[in-house]
């Protein structure tokens, strides 16, 4: 009998944790088109990733308090939003966000699916992961076809080389930062509570931010952009919560596939929504990156 509630356990968390990826991965992939409207209607970067991520923080702070969960502070605590809200929210999404006009929110979609080497690559060697054969063919997958992806968007006659490299440090952070919320999670808080903490600590980075020259928090006083972040920011609130839980339900590797599911649904919306031009090799990147989140995912199950 205990064997079978172990087992009715393990497949109710498995069912969990790719529930949470699909959905999450889907806010993800919406996010970066998101971005790219906001450009064309002039909102900068830094202004619609500030007031995005500091209402979504209002959101979640609202349903904590609701329940009556409000995020704890400790010493433990405020340095797990501080580190985590850095490297997971405004830095990687400041960088990808800046990126967007330069290379298109289609191949910024794609390249939030390179994390998933890395954060193998780490788990491994942290002790966090062991070795699992479907996993590891998962990942390979899963990276070779963003890397058919990201080839083809290099070899373009008008590709904007400096734009592209810097928008590839943003994987790195995304990678640190799901190794980093694994290792350093606090005990016995639940996921529902580090997340409103999380987006605080980022909020209170990216408004700071704007006190540096050159930076400005300005929203045009239109109905759009204002609607627009609106939007945003209930997708933020969504894919951050979805973030932990998963995290906590499927460990830092299957969280790394968010950008994989990301690029599934970003890349088309990019396409057909926003009318840029369809990524070469995109069928066989899609096909990839597909079967690697199968993977992952049967290998955690088999776990």
């Amino acid at each position: 009998m205990a064997h079978t509630n172990k087992a009715i356990t393990n497949n109710e968390t498995g069912f969990i944790a790719l529930t949470c990826l699909i959905l999450g991965g889907a806010l993800l992939g919406l996010s970066t088109n998101l971005a790219k409207l906001a450009g064309e209607l002039q909102l900068s970067p830094l202004a619609f990733l500030s007031w995005s991520i500091g209402c979504a923080a209002v959101i979640l702070l609202v349903l904590a308090g609701i329940r009556g969960k409000w995020p704890p502070i400790t010493g433990r605590t405020l340095e797990y939003y501080g580190v985590s809200a850095l490297v997971g929210v405004a830095g990687s999404n400041l960088i990808f966000f800046s990126a967007v006009p330069h290379v298109g929110a289609g191949f910024v979609a794609l390249i939030i699916s390179l994390p998933p080497l890395l954060t193998y690559g780490g788990a491994l060697l942290l002790g966090i992961e062991k070795f699992n054969v479907a996993r590891a063919l998962g990942i390979v997958a899963a990276l070779m076809g963003a890397g058919v992806l990201a080839a083809n968007k290099l070899a373009a006659p008008n590709a904007n080389i400096l734009w592209i490299l810097l928008a590839l440090l943003g994987p790195v952070l995304l990678a640190i930062g799901n190794l980093y919320r694994t290792l350093r999670w606090p005990i016995g808080v639940s996921a529902d509570v580090l997340a409103p903490g999380m987006l605080v600590a980022a909020a209170i980075m990216l408004f700071s931010a704007s006190l540096l020259p050159g930076f400005s928090l300005t929203v045009p006083t239109r109905t759009l952009p204002v609607l627009l972040i609106a939007v945003q920011a209930l997708v933020f609130a969504g894919q951050f919560l979805l973030l932990f839980i998963l995290q906590k339900h499927g460990g830092p590797v299957m969280l790394s596939l968010l950008g994989a599911v990301g690029a599934v649904v970003g890349v088309p919306v990019a396409v057909y929504l926003q009318g840029e031009a369809p990524p070469q090799g995109l069928l066989i990147g899609a096909l990839l990156i597909g079967t690697g989140v199968a993977l992952v995912t049967f290998g955690k199950a088999r776990k």
